[in-house]
């Protein structure tokens, strides 16, 4: 088991800023939908801004991953976490609608990004890279999304205070009745999480120095066939994170919504659920990794979603949450526990000169689709239809799955570098 005080100090201020991150995240992927609710929106419009938010983080990954590649690292997660800290502030103070939907699109507030920087991830992913072996990767890319989903289930059990404050308040109970303003004080652990990290990001050491100074250079024969083979890799990449990407859009930013439209339970009820979801595919992704030395990156994610796949078939299907919710947390802890294990792979497809390059389009060819799945679900479910989300993403899950294992077969590593090893 790899600790925290193993990771070289880059690597690990790194790791410690994506869990606190992930705190204010977990509130605000259980709360988000449901304060937005209390203020007298419906699912579509709901829906509608996690989209808009979705499509501005797909463009911007891929200009601040590509600048990131010339320039450095460091500058771009600093200002993330600014831009996060002044959203936080504005929605603390403030419930008008046009000036909440702004902050939420800049932001990306509420969309459950595990702990991850939302479109300067793919900054923070080739950073993280930078002191890891490659044989290692595997390993601490699950260590990092397992630390983010841990601070998930703790910001998902904080997430649980509005109906405590609206208690106190003197208001009944439950999704509907709760006041909006009860949800207001929850921006502020996404504030005090924002300021920690910046002064965690300030005395992190980057030796990458960024490319501009061979961009005079003439490629040779050589450099033009491996960026040849990257490419190809990429394109391949960026093909198979559509049918993902619009799965995860279709059954993930509006499960909060969905539990409470289906079985009318409110924060208190969905709350302890996804911290339980976040605390399992945190252990989930710690176990992944690790398997993922013995078996491989693409092995291990295949087997791993395969079974996360029968279970979001059955999802819909329950008639009780408790139910729902255990079916939910198995759901989770297979098919997000792969993720560490998916970004280590992505970062293996390139040099390091273009890992800003790669983790950007990577984020970019996933959450363009994804946007557009709230929209869709929010308007199906609006109309009662609160099954076909979860089957249109179970076939795209499906169609994924098997072209992966495909077209990836040759990077399953280490288990290919083993296997080479014993044959030569």
């Amino acid at each position: 088991m790899i600790r925290l005080s193993d990771l070289h100090p880059t690597t690990k201020r790194l790791v410690i800023t994506r869990a606190v991150r992930s705190v204010g995240q977990g509130v605000l992927v259980v709360d988000l939908t449901l304060y937005l609710l209390a203020l007298g929106w419906n699912g579509f419009h709901i829906g509608l801004i996690l989209s808009a938010a979705g499509l501005t983080g797909a463009f911007l990954s891929l200009g601040v991953g590509i600048a990131s590649d010339r320039i450095r690292r460091k500058p771009f997660l600093i200002a993330y976490e600014s831009i996060i800290l002044v959203s936080s502030i504005v929605v603390l103070l403030t419930a008008q609608h046009i000036i909440l939907s702004i902050a939420i699109i800049i932001a990306g507030f509420g969309r459950g990004a595990n702990g991850a920087a939302g479109p300067f991830s793919p900054v923070e992913q080739a950073w993280l890279a930078e002191e890891v072996h490659p044989s290692r990767r595997g390993r601490i890319y699950s260590m990092n999304s397992a630390y983010g989903f841990f601070g998930m289930g703790f910001g998902a059990l904080l997430a649980m205070l509005p109906e405590f404050i609206d208690k106190w308040m003197g208001n009944g109970h439950g999704v509907v009745t709760i006041q909006a303003i009860a949800y207001r004080p929850l921006f502020l652990i996404v504030t005090i999480a924002t300021i920690i990290n910046l002064f965690i990001l300030a005395k992190a050491k980057e030796t990458y120095k960024g490319t501009k100074e061979i961009r005079t250079r003439v490629p040779d024969k050589s450099e033009i066939e491996i960026k040849k083979q990257e490419n190809k890799k990429l394109t391949g990449l960026v093909f198979l994170n559509s049918f993902n990407g619009l799965a995860i859009g279709l059954t993930g930013p509006l499960i909060s919504y969905w539990f409470a439209t289906k079985f009318g339970v409110g924060p208190a009820s969905i709350a302890p659920i996804m911290a339980a979801t976040f605390f399992i595919t945190g252990i989930s992704s710690l176990f992944t990794g690790k398997i993922s030395e013995k078996i491989g990156i693409v092995t291990s994610i295949v087997w791993a979603r395969s079974f996360g796949l029968i279970l979001l078939i059955l999802l819909p299907l329950s008639p009780y949450y408790w139910l729902a919710s255990v079916i939910y947390i198995l759901r989770s802890a297979l098919n997000r526990g792969s993720i560490g294990n998916r970004q280590a792979l992505t970062v293996g497809l390139v040099r390091d000169k273009r890992r800003g390059f790669a983790t950007s389009l990577n984020a970019m060819s996933s959450q363009l689709p994804q946007s557009v799945g709230p929209s869709v679900s929010g308007f199906l479910f609006n109309m009662g239809e609160l099954q076909i989300p979860f089957y249109v993403g179970a076939v795209l899950q499906g169609v994924y799955l098997v072209m992966y294992s495909r077209f990836f077969r040759d990077q399953n590593k280490p288990a290919n570098d083993k296997r080479q090893k014993r044959t030569s």
